[in-house]
Formats: C-alpha cells, structure tokens, sequence
C-alpha cells in the first residue's frame, strides 16, 4: 500500500499502525442503475441518493435564467448495458467532452461498449438522445479520443489524463459548443478568489436528472489535511491538476469547470472524481480496520492537458470502415509497431501503434485511426516497394 504511517498504537495486545494512503473516487455513475436504454417522454433515469463530496453547505441550486443558453450545451451522457452515467459537455456541433473513466473504467475494470453510449444534451427538457458515431458498423471505439485508456487512482493518479472526446453519429449540438479556455493553474486559483469559477452537472443525488449549478468554487493547491507537496506526490502530471471544492454527486463526472469569462463562460477544466486520504489499521501486515476517510477535494484536469488535442480530434476524418483498419494493422505491423491480430477493430493495442509511429515521425500524438495516417503509411510503404525494383534493373543495366 502507498502510504505513510500516522501513529502508532496497541490494540488487545498487538501492536498496530494507522497507514493513510491516497486515492480518486470516481464521480462517475459506474456501477449502477442508469438511464433506460430507450428514452421517451416522461421518462428518467432511476436516482439514488449518493452525494459524493459536499463541502461544508450545499450550495447546488437550480440552474438559473442567465445560463440557460450553457445548459442547452450539457446534458448525460450514459450506457444502460454498462451501467455508467456521466456528464458531458458540447464542444462542437458533433463533439462532446467527457472524463475518460466514463468511457474506459480505471485500471483493471472491463471497459463498457463505446457502442453502448448515448448523448441525451439537456436531458430534462429535450429527450433528443442521439450514439456515438460508427456505432452500427462497429467502429465507435474509433471516435473516441482520450488521455489514457488505463487509468490508475492509487498514486500516482492518473487524474490529469482523465478527458475524452466523443464524435456523435449526427451533429446534435444545435447550439454549438461552450468554448475552451487555457488558463495556468494559478492564474485559475486566483480567479477562484474573485468568485467567478462554477460549475454545471448532472447529480445522482440532486433534483431528478435535473442540471445543478455549483458556485462559488473554490479552487487551491494547498488543504488544511494536506500540503502541495504531499499532494503533488500523489498523482502524475500535477502541472495540469485543479483541485476544487464545487459540491458534486455521483455522475457529475465529465462536468464542465467554467469561468466567468468577457465574453460569457468559458470551460477551463473538466471535473473527473474525489481525491481522498483513506485510513486502515494494520495489524501483522493486514487490514485489521477501515478508518474514516479523509476527503481534501475535489479534482478536474485542466484545459491545458487537453485543447491542443481537441483541435487535432475536430480535424481528423477518422477511418469508417473495418477492411480500412484491417489496411492500417497490417502498414503498422510491416514497421514492426503492431503485433495484435488484424481484424479491423481499434483498441488500445492498435492506438500505441498509431502512437509510437507518430512519435517516430515527429508527428502530433494524437493514437486515432485517421485517413491521413493511413495515407502517410501506404505512401511509405510504396515508396519502399518501387526502391528494390530500381535497384534491380540498375543492377541488370
């Protein structure tokens, strides 16, 4: 276990240490009963109540008036097969953004189906659900961009990889896309201060399926349970991690963090789970008890981790056929960077092929199935073709 102890002391005789160790709580609905597979009127998802970190007062209230025009740009997103309910946010006519661990699970849980996914934007008033693009020949998985497809929330946490984007099967952000701000990490704590960072999400816990704003958010690096340098120990890449204290419930995950921007909000992060300090008592090596956990704050991952990518993804015309990526296996494996079998599916096995060439070629890393990554590859390896049959009628001249 990661940890450090925290004291000592004796229990029936025996001597036992408290050890604290670090952990994200997903706030995700992974797990759980979700929306129904087919939405009609009058229809919801099942609630429970399961608030997931509430600082001190709730302070979770209605949307109001003012951001009705951002709440036409967020709604659920959710796999009734999968059991999964997350919040996800528009950022183009056909693209929304999400947590990763919506679509992936964390490290050693079976993924859900990208297949299986639904976007249903402002779901309490609209009910216009609509799947991910690809997914009636198979290739959903292919229209999902991520930070990882394997995360871990034992340190060090992989919460600054936690973001996906999804291409929908239509454009159904009729309202187009809330806009993504990068901002430095301390530039956004100080805006915190000011009082003009909030959120908008989905909650378990809050008003049926109805979208609860969240503000004032503070936003820090230090904690009164916890210091930064502790903290920044805990988890990879902390360079791009906002720890926030927006009161959330289970599927706020993948819920836009926005500022009060000049021109109205803007989206600077993307809230992903819980960061807790959980605490056992030991005894001869073993767990002899659960102690209450230490909840120090909320965590998003920070524009910054993923804008650049975002651009990459809205560019890229992704492969749509099976033979297509059968074709690219098989480019990959020739350059000794693909060992699974060519079947024409993509997953991650096939997206650090994709990865690894584009590193080996000085290319932007973005790991996705594109035709211009199928084009690059078939033009080299043509290339390489036409070069032994020069070489021989030379040698025969």
């Amino acid at each position: 276990m990661h940890g450090q102890r925290r004291g000592w002391g004796k229990g029936g005789g025996i001597r036992c240490a408290a050890v604290m160790a670090a952990a994200l709580v997903a706030a995700s609905g992974a797990g759980s009963a979700g929306p129904p597979a087919r939405i009609g009127a009058g229809q919801a998802p099942a609630a429970a109540a399961i608030p997931v970190a509430v600082f001190g007062r709730d302070d979770r209230v209605p949307v109001p008036a003012g951001l009705r025009e951002v709440q036409e740009k967020i709604g659920l997103l959710f796999s009734a097969r999968g059991r999964t309910v997350c919040t996800a946010f528009c950022v183009g006519r056909d693209i929304v953004a999400t947590a990763g661990h919506c679509l992936h699970r964390i490290a050693g849980e079976r993924p859900p189906h990208a297949a299986d996914f639904t976007f249903a934007r402002n779901f309490d008033a609209l009910r216009d659900p609509v799947r991910i693009a690809g997914h009636a020949s198979g290739a959903a998985s292919q229209h999902v961009m991520s930070g990882a497809t394997s995360l871990s929330v034992r340190p060090p946490i992989d919460a600054t990889r936690d973001w996906a984007f999804v291409r929908l099967a239509r454009p159904a952000c009729t309202k187009g896309g809330l806009p993504v701000r990068v901002l430095p990490v301390e530039q956004i704590v100080s805006e915190a201060a000011a009082g003009r960072v909030f959120q908008i999400a989905y909650h378990r816990d809050y008003s049926p399926w109805k979208l609860a704003l969240s503000r004032p958010c503070g936003v820090a690096r230090s904690f009164e349970a916890a210091d930064w340098s502790r903290i920044a120990r805990d988890f990879s890449a902390p360079d791009t991690l906002i720890l926030h204290t927006c009161d959330t419930g289970g599927a706020s995950s993948g819920s836009p963090l926005l500022l009060d921007g000049p021109d109205g909000p803007e989206v600077i992060g993307i809230n992903v789970g819980t960061y807790v300090h959980s605490r056992v008592l030991m005894q001869k090596g073993k767990v002899a008890r659960r102690l209450k956990a230490d909840t120090i704050a909320n965590t998003a991952v920070a524009s910054a981790a993923f804008a650049d990518k975002l651009d990459a993804f809205r560019r890229a015309a992704i492969l749509g056929s099976p033979a297509q990526v059968r074709e690219l296996q098989a480019l990959l494996a020739g350059r000794g960077l693909f060992a699974g079998k060519a079947d024409g599916t993509y997953g991650p096995e096939l997206r650090s092929a994709i990865e690894a060439y584009e590193k080996a070629e000085g290319l932007p890393v973005t790991g996705l199935a594109s035709e211009a990554i199928l084009k690059r590859l078939g033009a080299g390896a043509g290339a390489a073709d036409r070069a032994p049959r020069k070489a021989g009628r030379r040698a025969r001249s």
